[in-house]
């Protein structure tokens, strides 16, 4: 299982990323994909999930209504739109991969694959 994200950078609130989750090595409609970030000295929180083979969604409330996770099934890559940043968005953000699903609430210790993490930083 490979998972490589991209799309991190610097923006400005208000502004807008998309972030991409690139997977390899499995079968991608038999698995859930989430995105996680992490800050320094805090513990990985979950950001949004969906579980690819019926396409349901579930979103943490920090970012209920700004971010939207997508999938592109022909490209095993899943795409989480951030709009309307916010300083305190600022992480390092992860995909992960697991086949059980999203769970009801999304914890880290879940997932047992994992990508190497892009950062976003939001200046205000």
């Amino acid at each position: 299982v490979q998972l490589v994200e991209s799309g991190g950078g610097l923006v400005q609130a208000g502004g807008s990323l998309r972030l991409s989750c690139e997977t390899s090595g499995f079968t991608f409609d038999d698995y859930a994909i989430a995105w996680f970030r992490q800050v320094p000295g805090k513990e990985r929180e979950g950001v949004s999930c969906i579980w690819i083979s019926d396409g349901s969604t579930n979103y943490d409330n920090s970012v209920e209504g700004r971010f939207t996770i997508s999938s592109d099934n022909a490209k095993n890559t899943v795409y989480l739109q951030m709009n309307n940043l916010k300083p305190e968005d600022t992480a390092v953000y992860y995909c992960a991969a697991d086949s059980y699903g999203c769970g009801a609430v999304l914890w880290w210790p879940d997932f047992n694959s994992w990508g190497q993490g892009t950062q976003v930083t939001v200046s205000s």
